[in-house]
């Protein structure tokens, strides 16, 4: 199965991006999802993070108060590390089985720690969504009622913008309007179904 990895920073419009590719029908594996299902009431990963964190990381009803657990750990490097090895293997296992169970011509593959937490071992191809520092600030703001401080502090957690578009085989730029937005990934996904023919001829 050919997989193309999607990431960008927070705000950037991964999203956005994913759900188009998603209309187009192609199975869409989002580690964002994955890293929800692990934490599920049941789950012994979420009695971990009860024991090791406290009580005030869970909330009335037995789930996971995740504005407090990312206030803890995005003010504690130490406290991030441990959660990031407790949850990073349970979360490959989920987008291992989900890209394992797509029918669509290629699988893609979204996640904001795709370069960080190994992911991209994954993918065959990266599509990095990009938008200036500032847009993803902003947008981040109005959408999740933080305020910037906390926003620049998860943005700087993230893998550094430079980075990520160094590692990139095709780059979208988010910030030109829906127009242009949907003419990227239409062209994009053209070129995507050619290489997983291409790599499919190959085996």
């Amino acid at each position: 199965m050919f997989v193309v990895g999607l990431t960008g920073g927070i705000g950037s419009g991964k999203t956005a991006v994913s759900d188009r590719f998603a209309a187009l029908g192609i199975k869409i594996v989002d580690a964002d999802v994955a890293a929800r299902v692990v934490v599920e009431p049941g789950r012994p990963a979420l009695a971990e993070i009860a024991e090791h964190f406290g009580a005030e990381v869970i909330d009335p009803s037995g789930a996971l108060d995740r504005a407090a657990l990312r206030t803890r750990v995005f003010s504690d490097p130490d406290a991030r590390r441990w959660l990031e090895q407790l949850l990073h293997p349970r979360i490959a296992d989920e987008i291992r089985r989900g890209i394992e169970s797509a029918t669509s011509p290629y699988t893609m593959l979204v996640s904001p720690l795709l370069l960080e937490a190994g992911q991209a071992a994954y993918a065959h191809r990266i599509l990095v969504v990009d938008v200036p520092v500032e847009v993803q600030v902003a947008r981040t703001m109005a959408r999740d009622d933080n305020d910037e401080a906390q926003v620049r502090r998860i943005i700087a957690a993230q893998s550094p913008r430079e980075d990520r578009l160094k590692r990139a085989d095709d780059v979208i730029e988010n910030d030109k309007g829906l127009d242009a937005l949907d003419r990227a990934v239409a062209e994009l996904h053209a070129r995507y179904l050619a290489l997983a023919v291409a790599r499919d001829d190959d085996q």
